[in-house]
């Protein structure tokens, strides 16, 4: 694919329409692996918004009254489509997000299998009735709570596009989608997907545009009954201040800080071949990615340099390569955050095992970082580094791995490596995160929540949650 096949030019969807450059400003997006442009991107103006303010008020009055099983086939023909388009939308993640393109092979998958859970979740939105004196009838009923504002991250350009728009068609919403400026050829693709499986043109809405320009237009809109939103925790809770002037539903899939406590008794080289592969992947640029790194003191030295020669063995490099193991960060700004915070660490004791320098070549390529007896008062150890750092201290018992790993006010992704059944039910009863993995490093499923506590937000993504966070509950009561 080249940069021609690139064209984010039409990149507005708004009521069933695609628009362009004329009349509005554009963005170029750039391609990490060069730093070159690929193609510039329409912004929605102020008028385009309102627009698809009133395609969404007229797309939920015509959506929530469709059949859940016309609804469920509408998806399904989504992630047909999806699978059919794989290579594309995978090259196309590839090219503006940098990820080695296995693993966006990995994503669009993925993609597909979600869109097919949340069809089979459609016709499963079950309400109750009440025992009731006879004659007389008391039920609950889950309702579509209306349209939803959604704004997703930059790091899973084709997930999450999906992960916003599928639980809200699948439970009845409709929905204006603003992914990041920095990734939109995904998401224009995806959305193209949703109108080839028949999605009518008021029910999804795609808008490009300065980001805190455009949250504050549609936080403000009546028309909204939603928030559903994944990024950072700054930005996350300046949008809940926008939301809670209209008292509108929100889920908040925020950052985190992911610990991960192994303990002496793991089978430490296939820890260790799991944590680096998962630590770098997409560039570390995860929010559940394994990031502080707490060992216990008898297999220490032994886990960190075990660490450090892995990570250095990683071939970095532009991501449409097929041996790349791990390419560029996502935008410019990445590898000069990241240094800032390796040098910090440094000033405060740590040692660089491996890594710790931006690479040349013209992309945003950052090498793999391993660093040891990180300080509690490192910036790296209390704020996401949100890249390809690996943060490693010692602990000596149980009680002292759960302290550090609840310590932040982050609880998205804690990862842990026993082969203790008891310390296993510990540490999944008393670790305050919204996902635990122990002995693996799986944390996204379809059909299981997606979700923090704490800082890391409320609400979930994913599995029948994901579509209940989109719903209202309503009681009758019939005499």
């Amino acid at each position: 694919m080249t940069a021609q096949q690139f064209d984010v030019k039409n990149g507005l969807y708004i009521a069933g329409e695609w628009l362009g450059p004329d009349g509005r400003e554009t963005q170029a997006v750039l391609n990490p692996a060069t730093g070159q442009p690929l193609g510039d991107l329409p912004l929605a103006t102020k008028a385009d918004m309102d627009r698809a303010l009133e395609a969404a008020a007229r797309g939920f009055d015509q959506w929530r009254k469709v059949a859940p099983q016309e609804r469920a086939a509408v998806l399904h023909r989504t992630a047909a489509l999806v699978r059919e388009r794989a290579e594309e939308l995978a090259r196309l993640a590839t090219m503006e997000e940098g990820k080695p393109i296995v693993e966006a092979r990995g994503e669009v998958a993925a993609t597909a299998a979600l869109l097919d859970f949340h069809a089979g979740e459609a016709v499963r939105i079950y309400g109750r009735v009440l025992p009731r004196p006879t004659g007389t009838r008391s039920l609950v009923l889950h309702q579509p709570v209306g349209p939803v504002a959604a704004f997703c991250a930059w790091n899973f350009p084709v997930m999450n596009p999906v992960r916003k728009i599928s639980p809200a068609i699948a439970a009845g919403c409709s929905v204006i989608l603003k992914p990041s400026e920095e990734t939109p050829a995904s998401a224009i693709a995806i959305m193209r997907c949703f109108q080839d499986a028949g999605l009518p043109g008021d029910v999804a809405q795609l808008v490009f545009g300065v980001p805190d320009a455009v949250s504050r237009h549609l936080l403000a809109s009546p028309v909204t009954r939603k928030l559903s939103f994944t990024g950072s925790v700054p930005v996350g809770k300046h949008l809940l201040k926008l939301a809670a002037d209209t008292v509108m539903k929100s889920t908040m899939e925020l950052g985190g800080h992911g610990p991960v406590l192994v303990f002496d008794d793991c089978d430490l080289d296939k820890t260790l071949d799991l944590l680096v592969t998962h630590k770098f992947r997409n560039a570390g640029q995860v929010c559940v990615a394994p990031t502080r790194f707490h060992v216990q003191e008898g297999i220490y030295e032994r886990f960190a340099k075990g660490f450090a020669e892995r990570a250095a063995a990683l071939k970095i490099g532009d991501g449409l390569s097929t041996d790349t193991q791990m390419g560029p960060m996502a935008n410019p700004r990445r590898p000069e955050a990241i240094g800032a915070m390796i040098e910090d660490a440094v000033r405060n004791g740590a040692r660089k095992l491996t890594g710790g320098e931006a690479k040349d070549g013209g992309g945003f390529f950052f090498a793999p970082t391993v660093l040891a007896d990180v300080s509690l008062d490192a910036k790296a150890m209390n704020e996401e580094p949100f890249g390809p750092i690996a943060l490693i201290r010692p602990f000596a018992t149980t009680e002292d791995a759960i302290a550090e790993a609840n310590r932040l006010p982050f609880g998205l992704g804690a990862y842990c490596f026993t082969e203790n059944g008891r310390r296993q039910n510990q540490l999944a009863d008393e670790i305050e995160a919204g996902m635990v993995a122990i002995n693996t490093v799986r944390l996204s499923w379809g059909d299981a929540p997606f979700g923090g506590v704490k800082e890391s937000g409320y609400g979930s993504e994913d599995g029948p949650e994901g579509i209940a966070n989109h719903m209202i509950t309503k009681a009758v009561h019939i005499a």
